[in-house]
């Protein structure tokens, strides 16, 4: 991304996917700034960084994470 500031997403519980994770790009990117799908671990620690764009997503305060 051209800015310094990196954009934060955060999830709730109820959208995280199988083990935890969520999927990068996002639904709400734009199409243009698209980059191949990755999952991003955000259960394990509360917060992971796509390693294409640098978008964060962070668990939303509060919010528990259920094991399967």
């Amino acid at each position: 991304m051209s800015n310094d500031k990196q954009a934060v997403v955060e999830v709730l519980a109820k959208d995280l996917q199988g083990p935890g994770v969520v999927a990068c790009p996002n639904p709400k990117m734009a199409l243009w700034s698209a980059h191949p799908k990755v999952y991003i671990d955000v259960a394990g620690s509360g917060e992971g960084r796509c390693p294409y764009c640098g978008t964060v997503y962070r668990l939303k305060a509060g919010e528990k994470v259920h094991a399967h």
